[in-house]
């Protein structure tokens, strides 16, 4: 009798046990079905594959195949859900038998593949304890740095393609072959170089002469490039590549961003630098034009490490910076944290306080409108843009990319005008609330993304608002469109939902935010594009004015600030508009405040470098 039911048991305890193998591609996946498991009865029981004795009848047989089939739709993946969302490199084989975890970077990438560093043996915590060793340990840390080199060469490969616009001039075609020729694999600059020898085919073919000045203009003076190693908390050592382009002091020192991002390369940093240069023309105030950064990511990393690489990366670059060379400001990953880490490595290093680096909000720094100036202007643009349709922003529906501080600003400033802006997004979709955002959503927005906590978590106070995941806003019906996130966000799909949900203004906060297949598209729908190197003065006006001694002596309040912004927004729009009239284009032509910013900001350029001869 107790034979029988010890069998029984057993029968039962392999029922609750019951394994489920599933083949996906390379790795195989055990799930775990239905049971009373507990943290130390997995670990300690043997792994058991019970078949149905051959005696049951057909009918018998039938009926088990039918409970077998629910019990799988039923599985519950009660042990690998413990780690699975934690350790993705993790997966489960068989081995010898026997379920073992095995890690597909190590096997891919690795040099010393350990064959079975752990596997069921013990608790489920011990498990949990072998994998975060593993996580942990130099060879598997080897072995993810061997897959990202990996990624970014196929990167390189895929994502690299360029588009070669269309021009009607040959000279214009000619100096494009040339920038072709001499750097083919720089993607972002040549489109840059693209779009705006574009907007002055029309200044070239009235000059000869502009010809030889624009070739010299799209070589930069200067472009560093070097290594910045830096230690992490456990000690071990990381090297990651930093740039910094002074494209032209023509008009002036330097000023132009660092941006600290894993896409970060030399291609961006000269496509930074000529638009910070094209737009530092245009602003009243005449300064030149740089950009850089580093290909490292700030996101996930301690307090310490980021002060420390940011007191490696100026340990190099302050040779070339200074108020009369070179100051440089905040960009995507470079907030007044890494301003303030940087600046004071290069007042450490320099022996002096001269000047401050645009940016950071603390004591050292001169005004309080810096990191508002950027977002702020651009609505300040869209209001002169409609104010020349006789139309107003009140009431307009917006959509926002990005959640930053450019994006959360604007938002903020559209609101002040009326507006109803219903979207902002982050690196997993978008959200949208048809009801609009308001003064009283806003701390809710900047509290989710203080905690770095996902966008979808507004949703739980909002219940009407949507979280839309691996999406991008741009089929929301809009009358204006501001991009904020980054450089190529709107693709060529991305801008026929832009024309088909109603857009007629997009106003760019980011740098170059459209491809170039879809400023064609934009373009043939009549949607009018506020370039960034018009709409985004407000930033360098700002920044100036931080600089400007009499500002900081003054202490003016944000009001008068703001006022100055308006103004310096109203000259940029007047002289970028009087530049397109005077070369032939319409004020109501789509393409005239691109062509007339791209046409004012060179001829300004061109008179200085002309006077200075050739240098």
């Amino acid at each position: 009798m107790n034979a029988a039911m010890d069998e029984i048991s057993l029968i039962q305890q392999a029922q609750r046990h019951h394994l489920v193998r599933e083949i996906v591609e390379d790795e195989i996946d055990l799930e775990i079905g239905t049971g009373d498991d507990d943290d130390a009865s997995f670990g300690n029981s043997s792994i058991m594959i019970v078949q149905e004795p051959a005696i049951l009848s057909n009918e018998e047989q039938e009926s088990g195949d039918l409970q077998l089939k629910k019990r799988k739709k039923k599985v519950v993946k009660r042990w690998r859900n413990e780690w699975a969302d934690t350790y993705k490199w993790a997966y489960v084989d068989i081995k010898e038998g026997t379920s073992r975890i095995f890690c597909c970077i190590c096997r891919q990438y690795g040099r010393k593949h350990r064959r079975n560093p752990y596997g069921n043996e013990g608790s489920r915590n011990m498990q949990m304890s072998a994998l975060e060793e593993h996580n942990n340990s130099l060879l598997h840390k080897e072995a993810l740095r061997l897959q990202m080199a990996s990624d970014e060469k196929i990167v390189t490969v895929i994502d690299k393609s360029i588009h070669v616009k269309a021009l009607s001039s040959r000279t214009s075609i000619s100096i494009i072959e040339a920038v072709l020729r001499r750097d083919p694999h720089e993607a972002e600059f040549i489109q840059s170089v693209q779009e705006s020898i574009h907007s002055l085919e029309r200044v070239i073919s009235k000059n000869s002469h502009y010809v030889r000045i624009l070739e010299r203009l799209l070589e930069p003076e200067r472009t560093i490039v070097f290594r910045v190693p830096w230690i992490d908390d456990k000690g071990e050592t990381h090297v990651n590549r930093g740039f910094r382009v002074q494209f032209s002091q023509a008009l002036g020192p330097c000023r132009g961003a660092l941006r600290y991002h894993p896409s970060m390369n030399l291609s961006i940093a000269k496509f930074l630098g000529f638009e910070q240069t094209l737009k530092n023309a245009l602003s009243p105030f005449k300064l030149g034009g740089a950009g850089g950064g580093s290909d490292f990511d700030p996101k996930g990393k301690s307090e310490s490490e980021i002060m420390r690489f940011c007191q490696s990366f100026m340990n190099e670059l302050y040779r070339y910076l200074g108020p009369d060379q070179d100051l440089p400001a905040e960009d995507m990953g470079v907030g007044p944290r890494e301003m303030g880490y940087l600046f004071g490595q290069y007042r450490r290093l320099a022996g002096h306080f001269q000047g401050s680096f645009t940016g950071p909000r603390i004591f050292w720094s001169g005004s309080s409108l810096r990191t508002e100036a950027t977002g702020y202007g651009l609505v300040f643009f869209a209001q002169l843009i409609l104010a020349e349709m006789n139309k107003e922003l009140k009431g307009l529906r917006c959509v926002i990319s990005g959640s930053g501080k450019i994006a959360m600003h604007v938002l903020e400033k559209l609101l002040a005008f009326g507006a109803l802006p219903i979207t902002i997004s982050d690196s997993g979709g978008y959200l949208v609330d048809e009801e609009g955002f308001d003064f009283m959503k806003v701390p809710l927005l900047r509290e989710i993304k203080a905690q770095q906590r996902n966008l979808r978590e507004y949703c739980k106070t909002y219940n009407r608002a949507k979280y839309y995941e691996d999406a991008k806003p741009w089929s929301e019906s809009c009358d204006l469109a501001f991009p904020c996130a980054a450089q190529y966000e709107i693709e060529q799909s991305d801008a026929i939902n832009l024309v088909s949900s109603g857009c007629h203004i997009l106003i760019e906060g980011s740098n170059m935010p459209c491809t170039p297949q879809a400023v064609d598209v934009l373009r043939k729908a009549n949607v009018l594009i506020a370039p960034s190197k018009a709409a985004g003065v407000g930033g360098v006006a700002a920044g100036e004015l931080e600089l400007n001694r009499e500002c900081n002596l003054m202490h003016w309040s944000p009001e008068d600030l703001e006022t100055k912004l308006q103004d310096a927004m109203k000259q940029t729009y007047q002289k970028a508009m009087k530049a397109a009239t005077d070369f032939g284009y319409a004020k109501e032509s789509p393409d005239a405040l691109a062509h007339g910013a791209a046409i004012s900001a060179f001829l300004t350029l061109a008179q200085a470098m002309n006077d200075q001869g050739c240098v």
